[in-house]
């Protein structure tokens, strides 16, 4: 699937027009999204604004008809039934120029639909990175599989067996004190599981020394997954991203897949929380600014190191055509030359910082919204 990406990217990022428009829409289609069609509805409002906007842009009105034939191919193409089973998705559309591809996403930061001379495919170019590579362990008391997992897939990468000398049921080392042999019996599982879960530990370390993980997902059945989190290597319990439930001797790459994602995502959520505390003393300390005005501001200057977006945040706004710069208002961007209307700020200032490299929190957790005023920015200088 990398690899198809990779030609995807190759031939997306030669596309370039100034007589017709590419249309791209990023789309989230998690569970909730889809429940009784919501995704849909969510879908038809963006094209519907986007249709309004046509006009402002000062398109040709042949381009604004390919435009409105784009918007509703992938309407059709986005009809319950024909999703991929992926948490998000991207759709790059163009009728004279025969593209209409759509790539199912294990995420997206938001749902956002943009019309402009180039498909926006740094989103999708920046995902493999910013999922990295994730380690899950799936275990029970005598195997433990190891799975490797990217934005794309899972791949088993080993299957590990415990070392087991024990004998027979309490009576086989029971001496002559009552229970004595019980005590020893269970001493012995005890020190069996503890030498698992270190060889468990120590061989995704190695793994790890071999090429960088992003995070450690440990799965299994009762409470031996959580117990290896005691074992593993400082640098990987900084980066373990949850415990999940499942059967190691049931279990196939496509639902590691599925269970390692849904616990990074909730391991997100998490650090949304904690970015949001931190934040207004970040503000107060000059290192963050809250707010579009501010926020846009600071990224047209290249402060931001990180982007903070409220996921359900929308409102339009302006770019200036000669630097790019984005701003709420169009007097601020006097003397920048010719000034053109944007849909939505939100999506723009995520397409702007991935231009820049710049980190992207998109913020769905209700607490974490209601701190950044919209858009807020963690600085990399004052």
């Amino acid at each position: 699937m990398a690899n198809e990406i990779q030609k995807l990217l190759g031939r997306l990022t030669r596309l370039r027009t100034d007589d017709h428009r590419i249309v791209t829409c990023y789309l989230k289609v998690e569970p909730r999204d889809r429940a009784r069609g919501k995704y849909l509805i969510k879908l038809k409002n963006r094209i519907r604004a986007v249709e309004r906007v046509l006009d402002a842009m000062a398109l040709p009105r042949g381009v604004r008809e390919e435009v409105g034939a784009d918007l509703e191919r992938i309407r059709r193409q986005l009809e319950p039934g024909r999703l991929p089973a992926t948490q998000g998705l991207v759709v790059f559309a163009c009728g004279p120029l025969k593209l209409l591809e759509m790539v199912g996403l294990p995420s997206v930061h938001r749902s956002r639909l943009a019309v402009e001379r180039t498909p926006l495919v740094r989103e999708l170019a920046a995902l493999e990175d910013e999922i990295g590579t994730l380690l899950t362990v799936v275990l029970d008391r005598t195997a433990a599989r190891i799975f490797e997992v990217t934005a794309f897939g899972a791949v088993e990468l080993e299957d590990l067996r415990a070392d087991s000398t024990r004998g027979g049921r309490f009576h086989s080392d029971r001496g002559d004190a009552p229970g004595q042999g019980e005590h020893t019996y269970h001493n012995r599982i005890r020190q069996e599981k503890h030498r698992h879960f270190s060889a468990i530990a120590e061989r995704l370390f190695a793994l790890h020394r071999r090429r960088p993980v992003h995070g450690v997902v440990l799965a299994g059945v009762g409470q031996e997954a959580a117990a290896v989190a005691a074992f593993l290597h400082p640098y990987l319990a900084k980066r373990l991203m949850g415990v999940v439930s499942l059967n190691p001797k049931a279990v196939r790459p496509a639902l590691v897949y599925e269970a390692t994602l849904a616990a990074r995502a909730e391991y997100e959520r998490e650090a949304e929380r904690t970015i949001a505390h931190g934040l207004e003393d970040a503000v107060g300390e000059g290192w963050a600014v809250l707010g579009p005005d501010q926020t846009l501001r600071a990224l047209g200057r290249g402060q931001v190191r990180t982007l903070l977006v409220d996921g359900d945040t929308e409102g339009s706004g302006f770019r200036s055509g000669r630097t790019g710069r984005l701003a709420l208002h169009e007097s601020e961007l006097r003397g920048d030359g010719d000034v053109h209307p944007v849909l939505d700020l939100a999506d723009d200032a995520i397409e702007e910082a991935l231009r820049q490299r710049v980190e992207v929190e998109v913020l769905h957790d209700p607490e974490a919204r209601a701190t950044v005023q919209g858009l807020a920015g963690l600085l990399r200088f004052r």
